[in-house]
C-alpha cells in the first residue's frame, strides 16, 4: 500500500502550498519523458496551462480552475464587496474562455462564484480565504468521487474475475490520476483493485494511443506502467482487431460532458470505440463524476466541440512536418458516444443504465 501511495504522490496533477501562493501542477505536455512540476502564479499562466493541456482531464481542470480563481481573487485590491466582485467576475470570465467543452471548468468556476456571493456580507479579506477553502473542498470531494466510481467499477471487475485468467481492460485517452485529484475515473477501478489486495497481474490494460495528442500513450500508459499493472499501448485504429480477438472483457473511459439522455462527449475516438464495442458485444462504461452530467443539455447534438490547432496533427510530434504545408486539417478535440451504444454510466452516486435521464434524476442529479 505504501508503494501505491508513493505512486499517487508522484503523479498528483494539482497541488497548492499551505499559503496558497501559487498552483503547483505536473506539466502533462512533457510526459512521459520529463517529469516536471511548474508553479502558476499569474492569470495568463493559469489560462495557458488549461488551454495548452499542461493540466488536463475534466476533474483536474475543475480543481485547477477553482484554485486559479481563488488565487486571482486574492490579488484584487478593491476593499468594498461590489468593487471586488466586479473584478472577480472579470477574472472568472477570463478563465472560462480557456476551454469550451469541459463542463467541470464552468462548474468549478460557478461554485467559487456562488461561494463569493454567499459570503458578500463578510469582509473582502475573509472572503478571499473562504474561496481557497472552497477550492480545497472541491479537491477533497473529487478524491472521494473517484474512490466511489472506482468501487463501483471494481464490483464489475470482481464479476469478471476467473482463477488463473487476467481481466482484459481497454481504455481511451487519460482519465487517470493525472486527470483528477487522485485515482482517476476510468482508472479508478484498477487502482481500487490494487487497494483491495489484487495483484497487478490480475489485470491487463490496453491503452488506445489516442491521437493526435497521444494521451493514452504518453499519460495512461505512464500511470499504469508505474503502478505495476501490465500495460499495452496500441494505435487507435487497432481497437477493432483487439476487440475481435476476445482479449478485452470490459471497457472503461472517462468523459468531459454527459447530456441528459446519456450521450457522452469524450476525447476524439471514443465514439468509434463505442461503435466497435457494441458490434463485438464488449461492455463499455463511461466513468462520469456527477459534475460532468449536464442536465440542461438534452442530447449530445447540443454539446459544443472544441476545434484545435492544425499543427497537433501535422507537426507537433514529428521532427519533420508529416503533411503538405498549407493542407487543411480537421482536428476536433472530442466526439460524442451515442447513449444507445453504452452499457452504463458510472457516477459516484451509483451505476446508471438507460433511460439515463431517469436514472440521473433517481440519483438526485438535476
Amino acid at each position: 500500500m505504501s508503494s501505491l501511495n508513493d505512486f499517487f504522490e508522484k503523479v498528483i496533477s494539482v497541488k497548492v502550498p499551505e499559503d496558497y501562493s501559487y498552483i503547483d501542477i505536473l506539466d502533462q505536455t512533457l510526459l512521459p519523458g520529463t517529469i516536471k512540476r511548474i508553479e502558476l502564479r499569474t492569470r495568463e499562466e493559469i489560462w495557458e496551462a488549461i488551454k495548452r493541456l499542461q493540466v488536463r482531464g475534466a476533474p483536474a481542470i475543475g480543481v485547477c480552475a477553482a484554485y486559479g480563481l481563488a488565487l486571482l481573487a486574492s490579488y484584487i485590491k478593491e476593499e468594498t464587496y461590489d468593487a471586488f466582485y466586479k473584478a472577480f467576475i472579470t477574472e472568472k470570465e477570463y478563465l472560462a474562455s480557456s476551454r469550451p467543452t469541459a463542463v467541470n471548468l464552468f462548474w468549478a468556476l460557478n461554485r467559487i462564484d456562488a461561494t463569493a456571493q454567499a459570503n458578500k456580507d463578510k469582509p473582502v479579506e475573509e472572503i478571499k480565504q473562504i474561496l481557497f477553502r472552497e477550492a480545497d473542498a472541491i479537491r477533497e470531494e473529487d478524491v472521494q468521487i473517484s474512490r466511489n466510481i472506482g468501487e463501483i467499477g471494481f464490483e464489475l471487475l470482481k464479476d469478471l474475475k476467473k482463477p488463473g485468467k487476467e481481466i482484459g481492460i481497454l481504455t481511451h485517452c487519460n482519465a487517470g490520476t493525472l486527470a483528477t485529484a487522485k485515482y482517476g475515473t476510468a482508472t479508478a477501478p484498477m487502482y481500487m483493485a490494487l487497494e483491495h489486495g489484487w495483484a497487478p497481474e490480475d489485470m491487463h490494460v490496453y491503452c488506445d494511443e489516442t491521437r493526435p495528442l497521444l494521451q493514452g500513450a504518453r499519460l495512461t500508459s505512464f500511470e499504469l506502467y508505474n503502478s505495476g499493472i501490465p500495460t499495452t499501448v496500441q494505435c487507435d485504429n487497432m481497437a477493432s482487431i483487439l476487440l475481435k480477438s476476445g482479449k478485452i472483457d470490459i471497457i472503461f473511459v472517462g468523459c468531459d460532458r454527459v447530456a441528459e439522455n446519456g450521450d457522452a462527449a469524450n476525447k476524439i475516438g471514443t465514439s468509434g470505440l463505442a461503435i466497435l464495442a457494441h458490434h463485438y458485444g464488449v461492455p463499455m462504461y463511461i466513468c462520469a463524476p456527477s459534475s460532468t452530467i449536464d442536465m440542461a443539455t438534452p442530447t449530445g447534438e447540443e454539446i459544443p466541440i472544441e476545434m484545435r490547432d492544425h499543427d497537433e496533427v501535422t507537426a507537433m510530434w514529428y521532427k519533420e512536418r508529416m503533411a503538405p504545408e498549407g493542407v487543411d486539417v480537421f482536428n476536433p478535440a472530442f466526439d460524442v458516444a451515442d447513449h444507445r451504444l453504452l452499457t452504463g454510466i458510472i457516477t459516484e452516486k451509483g451505476l446508471c443504465t438507460a433511460p439515463y435521464g431517469d436514472a440521473f434524476r433517481a440519483l438526485g442529479i438535476h
